[in-house]
C-alpha cells in the first residue's frame, strides 16, 4: 500500500466529456461514453473546458434522459424505479396541497431568530412536487411547485445570521435551483423573478464565502462549506445561463484554495488497499455525518457538471471515486487507513490536528449513494464495491427530505436517487 500526498499525485488525465460529445455528436456519443470512459485513464490531460456555448436544460441533477427513463419505467411498474416512486409519493412533502411559508429574511445561526427550517421544508416540497410532475405528469403537483417557487421569489430579500448564513446560502441555493430547473417553461412559473432572487440574495453570499472565507484562515472551514457554495454558484450559473458563474464553480473544484477543491477535499490517496484505491476525505477525522454529507455535496457538483458536458467525476484520475469508496468502506463497518490531518484554524491559522478517524455517526443513512453508484458502476462500468454495498445494503430505495429526520441534516440532500438515477 502506498500513500500519496496532495502535492505528489499525478494528473494522468481524463477524457473530456464535452470533447467526446462534440466529436461523436448527440446520442451516439452518450451511448458510447460508458465504454469509452473505462479505457481512457491514460489520455493526456486537457486544458480546462470553458462553460458550454449553450446550456442544456434540464441540466442540473437531472437531464431529459433521466426524466424520460423514470417516466417510462414507473408507468410500466418496473422496479427499482417503482419502489423509488412509491417512496416519493409517500412523503408528505410531495402532496400537491403543500402550503408555502415564504419569509422576507431567512436566519441561520445561534443568537438569531432561526427560521431556516421553513425554507428547507419548502424546498423539499417544491422539488418533490416537481418530480411528481415531470415523472407522473400530474398538473396539481406542478401547480404546487410553482406556488412555492413564486412565493419565495416574491418575498425573500436576504439571508442573515452568524457564519452559518453561508451554509444556508450554499445548501439552500443549489437545492432550490433544482426545483426551478425542473419547472422551467411551465405556465405560471415566474422564472425571471426566481432567477433574480438567486442572483441577488444567494449568489453574493456564495461568492463572498468562496473569495473571503468569512475573514478566516483559508483552511479554517470544513470542505462542506466550500462545496455547498460551489454547488450553488454552479446551479445559479446553469439556471441563468451565466457562463462566468458556471466556470467559477468548475475552476474552484479543480484549483480552489479552500478545502472544497478536489485535492484539498481528498488530501491523501492510498493505492491497493485490499485491491482498491482509496482517498481520505477532509472531514473523515471529524465525524461521519459530515463526511457523508460531503459525498452528496461533491456528488451534486459532479452530476450538474456532467449534464453540461464536464466530467468532474473522473477529474484527477477519479480522485472523488476513491474518496467515495473510502467513506463507504468505513461506514460499512470496515477498517480504512488514516493519515493525521493537520490544518490552520481561526483567523491566525492556529494549527490543529486529527490523529484518528472520527467514528461519530458511523453508518449514518443519507440519500447520497444512488447518484454515485449509478454513475461509476452503470455509466463507467467500474467496480465500486463499497459504494454499491452502501447503496444496496443500507439505503435503497432512496427517500428524500423528510425521510431522514426533521433537522437540517435530513434535508441537505434532495434524495430520490433510486427513482432518478437507476439504470
Amino acid at each position: 500500500m502506498s500513500r500519496t500526498s496532495p502535492h505528489q499525485h499525478l494528473h494522468t488525465g481524463e477524457l473530456s466529456r464535452r470533447g467526446l460529445l462534440k466529436t461523436a455528436g448527440g446520442l451516439t456519443a452518450a451511448v458510447a461514453l460508458g465504454a469509452a470512459s473505462a479505457v481512457t485513464t491514460a489520455v493526456a490531460a486537457t486544458t480546462a473546458d470553458a462553460a458550454p456555448a449553450t446550456f442544456t436544460h434540464p441540466g442540473m441533477l437531472h437531464n431529459a434522459g433521466d426524466i424520460n427513463r423514470a417516466k417510462v419505467r414507473v408507468a410500466a411498474g418496473t422496479d427499482p424505479w417503482l419502489s423509488g416512486w412509491n417512496r416519493l409519493t409517500a412523503n408528505s412533502h410531495s402532496a400537491s396541497t403543500w402550503t408555502p411559508n415564504p419569509q422576507a429574511t431567512v436566519y441561520r445561526g445561534s443568537g438569531y431568530p432561526e427560521n431556516y427550517g421553513l425554507l428547507y421544508n419548502d424546498i423539499a416540497a417544491a422539488y418533490q412536487n416537481a418530480l411528481r410532475w415531470v415523472v407522473g405528469g400530474t398538473s396539481a403537483n406542478a401547480d404546487c411547485a410553482v406556488r412555492i417557487l413564486n412565493a419565495w421569489a416574491d418575498t425573500l430579500t436576504s439571508i442573515q445570521g452568524n457564519a452559518d448564513r453561508f451554509l444556508a446560502a450554499g445548501i439552500y441555493g443549489w437545492t432550490f435551483c433544482q426545483a426551478a430547473e425542473l419547472m422551467r417553461g411551465y405556465a405560471g412559473f415566474d422564472l425571471a423573478a426566481f432567477q433574480q432572487m438567486m442572483v441577488n440574495v444567494f449568489y453574493p453570499l456564495n461568492n463572498q464565502f468562496l473569495t473571503q472565507h468569512n475573514g478566516a484562515c483559508i483552511t479554517n472551514y470544513w470542505a462542506n462549506w466550500d462545496l455547498c457554495n460551489m454547488a450553488s454558484v454552479m446551479a445559479i450559473g446553469i439556471l441563468t445561463d451565466d457562463a462566468a458563474k458556471y466556470d467559477q464553480a468548475v475552476n474552484y473544484f479543480k484549483t480552489g484554495a479552500g478545502n472544497g477543491s478536489i485535492q484539498n477535499a481528498v488530501p491523501f490517496l492510498y493505492s491497493g488497499v485490499d485491491g482498491y484505491d482509496l482517498g481520505q476525505w477532509q472531514e473523515s477525522g471529524r465525524d461521519q455525518g459530515h463526511t457523508i454529507m460531503g459525498m452528496g455535496q461533491m456528488g451534486a457538483i459532479c452530476e450538474m457538471a456532467w449534464n453540461q458536458g464536464d466530467d468532474l467525476y473522473s477529474y484527477d484520475s477519479r480522485r472523488f471515486f476513491k474518496a467515495a469508496q473510502y467513506v463507504a468502506k468505513y461506514n460499512l463497518g470496515l477498517d480504512v487507513p488514516y493519515t493525521t490531518y493537520t490544518w490552520g484554524s481561526g483567523t491566525n491559522c492556529s494549527q490543529q490536528s486529527q490523529t484518528v478517524i472520527g467514528s461519530g455517526s458511523r453508518g449514518q443513512i443519507r440519500p447520497v449513494w444512488a447518484m454515485l453508484h449509478f454513475h461509476y458502476n452503470r455509466r463507467l462500468y467500474l467496480d465500486d464495491k463499497y459504494i454499491s454495498q452502501m447503496y444496496y445494503n443500507l439505503v435503497a430505495p432512496e427517500g428524500g427530505g423528510g425521510d431522514y429526520g426533521s433537522t437540517s441534516g435530513g434535508y441537505d440532500q434532495l434524495g430520490f436517487g433510486t427513482l432518478m438515477y437507476a439504470k
